[in-house]
Formats: structure tokens, C-alpha cells, sequence
């Protein structure tokens, strides 16, 4: 929401995208209000869901410019906050003339990354800003029970419920919890990726799927799947299971984290990771296990990065390998992290592979468990909740 006013007549497209029930249409909702607070007049703001229920009749780009040039109409510069703007077709024509030629500030949210590619960014090019929405933070979860009325706030609530604000306002029990965030996982199946990319085999998709999962924070390759789909008697080409992925991807659904060769310095192009937009997603198509708690502390770890403007990526050093090398201001600041569950009474074992690193940019092991010692050789020991709340 910072941003978002930060950004407010900065004369750039604003694009707000995410997972969908991340809150994209709230933080507009919001901002609409915070617009009249500050004198602008009510009918110079103009919200418009772009869904088959509240606007069927606008179903390409003509009807979608049509009906907001008559709401601007002799109003001069107007507010346009535009919400699901991927479900109207040609949509980028719209905003990019009513941006161009009539001079009214933008705000687009999206479900789909495909928002920021092709068409779109060939008309806007270099005149759009990008605006994430994850799921809740700790931080945003605790405001938000604590808004609501409920107790269990503390990281191991957070753990258990994840970041979806309908969960964490909600004094739901866990099956109840994870029962409404699989309806959320299928409504993103159903409406961002089955509909728009018409898979017929939807049971090999899921296949995939319960792939990624069982190997979240595990890196494979696309001939991993492959092999995995064949253990179960089932034949798919390599390119439909990237093809899954990518979709997947492009819905929020998951995360790719690439690797990078700390010594040669670059980008690889294969063994990737991939996290999920929230670690609850686990649960509502998996249940909780307890099994998955080392990879669920790296997911939540991981998005807390990304959403500290952190390019992160999985660090490899000959044949070590860092869980997170997080970079800002193009490598300026950088910052190497190792995730355990609980650290091993041989505490060198999670360190090792930090102390192998020969620079000076900071180093940490996030942990579960309240370790003895807060530094080993310049290495930060910290507990996840301490972690979480460390901007």
C-alpha cells in the first residue's frame, strides 16, 4: 500500500499482480478510500472487476474503452483502478490509450505474469512499474488476528494457517482452513490455467503437481518429472511438463528459484527449485505433514526474501550448495542464508557451507530451535520468528 501512494502520480502504468486471494482487490478498495481522503473527487474514481459476473457485457478491448471513456467523460484527469484486467481480451489497447492519449492515472491488477509480456509490454514499454502482492507476512498475519479478535498469532500459527487473509481472519480449525485454501488452489486451476490453456489430461497436470510438491526446496530438472511419470505408468513429453510448469508459474501458483555458480558467476539454466506462492497451499492439497517441515521453513523464508525486494536464488559453490543467495541493487547487497528445521548438535554441518564462501557479505542459518550461541564465526544464528521480523 506504500508504494502503491508512493507511486500515485508518478505519470507510469501501475501494474499490482499476485496470486489470486492475495488481496489485490482489497489494496484497491483501500486505496480508493485513501484517494477520497485526499480530496479527490468521488466520481474521478473509477473501479471496474473485469469478471463474467459483474461486467459480462465487457468482453474485448472496444467494449472495455468504450465504457470507461463515458465514465471519464468530461471529468478531466480521473483514477482508474481496474481489477482482473486478464479476463478481457486486447485489454492492453485500452489502458495504453486511456494512458497516452487521455493523461488518467492507472492501477491494473492481474492473476497472470503474462500481464508484464508480449503485447503488453511492446505498447508500454519502459512506462509501467510492477507492484507484487504475496500472501501475508508473519508481521501482516499478527496484525491481522489481532484485528480479528484471535490469540494464536505466534509463528507456529503462522506455520500452520499460512498467508491467505480470508484464512488468517477467519477463527477457522486447520481441516476447515485447509479445506477453503484448496478451493482457492482450484478456482486458480480451473479459471487461470485450465479454461486458458485448454488441458484435456488434467490428471497428468496433477501428477505434475504432486511432483513439485513432494520435491519443494528440492532441486530437479524436467526429466526428473518425467522419470517420476513413468514410475506410474504414465507418458507425457518433456515439453507438456515444462509447459505445466510454466503455467503454473504464470498463475502464482509456484515459484522458480534458479541456481547460481557463486564461483563462475553466473546463472544455470538447469536443477532448479520451486516454492509455492504460500506454504498453506501444501496443506490444502497435501494436509499438513509433519515430514514437510524442513521444506515448509524454506518456502516461508523464502517468499520473506522476495518480499524484501530480494532476488534470490539457490547458491552453488563447486559442490556445496547454499539455500539462498539474495541479492539487491544488481549484487550490491547481498546476503547468503542456510534454512534447518533444528540445528544439529554438530553445528558445523549447517555452517560449513557458509564458511566456504570467501567474502565478506553477511551470512546466517535460520532455524526453528532457540540455539545457545547467536554468532559461530561470524555467522548469525537466528530463530525464524526473529527472522520474519527483522526489516
Amino acid at each position: 500500500m506504500d508504494m502503491m501512494l508512493k507511486l500515485l502520480d508518478v505519470p507510469l502504468i501501475k501494474i499490482v499482480n499476485g496470486v489470486r486471494r492475495s488481496g489485490k482487490s482489497t489494496l484497491l478498495s483501500l486505496l480508493a478510500d485513501e484517494l477520497k481522503k485526499q480530496g479527490i473527487p468521488e466520481n474521478c474514481i473509477i473501479y471496474r472487476r473485469y469478471t463474467a459476473l459483474e461486467n459480462p457485457e465487457i468482453k474485448d478491448s472496444v467494449s472495455m474503452y468504450n465504457d470507461l471513456r463515458t465514465r471519464t467523460e468530461g471529468k478531466g484527469r480521473c483514477y482508474l483502478l481496474l481489477d482482473e484486467v486478464q479476463e478481457v481480451e486486447g485489454w492492453e489497447k485500452t489502458v495504453n490509450s486511456l494512458f497516452e492519449d487521455d493523461g488518467h492515472c492507472l492501477y491494473v491488477t492481474g492473476s497472470n505474469s503474462k500481464l508484464l509480456a508480449g503485447e503488453f509490454s511492446t505498447y508500454i514499454s519502459g512506462r509501467y512499474v510492477e507492484i507484487s502482492v504475496y500472501p501475508l507476512s508473519f508481521e501482516e498475519f499478527r496484525t491481522f488476528r489481532k484485528n480479528a479478535g484471535i490469540e494464536e498469532d505466534d509463528v507456529g500459527s503462522y506455520i500452520e494457517y499460512g498467508g491467505f487473509p480470508v484464512i488468517s481472519t477467519g477463527n477457522f480449525d486447520s481441516e476447515t482452513a485447509y479445506q477453503i485454501i484448496y478451493g482457492i488452489y482450484s478456482s486458480i486451476v480451473i479459471r487461470d490455467i485450465q479454461r486458458r490453456h485448454k488441458i484435456t489430461n488434467l490428471d497428468l497436470f496433477n501428477r505434475v503437481v504432486d511432483f513439485i510438491l513432494d520435491n519443494m526446496g528440492r532441486t530437479f530438472s524436467g526429466a526428473a518429472v518425467i522419470r517420476f511419470l513413468k514410475g506410474q505408468g504414465r507418458t507425457q513429453n518433456i515439453e507438456q511438463v515444462y509447459d505445466y510448469i510454466r503455467w503454473l508459474e504464470e498463475a502464482f501458483v509456484v515459484f522458480r528459484c534458479q541456481r547460481y555458480d557463486l564461483h563462475g558467476k553466473e546463472i544455470l539454466a538447469t536443477q532448479e527449485k520451486y516454492y509455492l506462492a504460500d506454504h498453506s497451499l501444501l496443506y490444502g492439497l497435501k494436509g499438513f505433514r509433519g515430514t514437510d517441515m524442513a521444506a515448509v521453513i524454506e518456502n516461508i523464508v523464502y517468499l520473506e526474501l522476495r518480499r524484501q525486494d530480494y532476488k534470490v536464488y539457490v547458491g552453488k559453490l563447486y559442490d556445496k550448495e547454499i539455500d539462498f543467495v539474495a541479492e539487491k541493487e544488481k549484487g550490491k547487497e547481498r546476503l547468503y542464508v542456510q534454512v534447518c528445521r533444528t540445528m544439529p548438535s554438530d553445528s558445523d554441518r549447517e555452517i560449513a557451507n557458509l564458511r566456504a564462501i570467501r567474502d565478506n557479505y553477511p551470512k546466517m542459518v535460520v532455524t526453528m530451535d532457540r540455539y545457545g550461541s547467536d554468532n559461530l564465526d561470524g555467522i548469525r544464528i537466528i530463530p525464524l520468528d526473529k527472522f520474519l521480523q527483522s526489516r
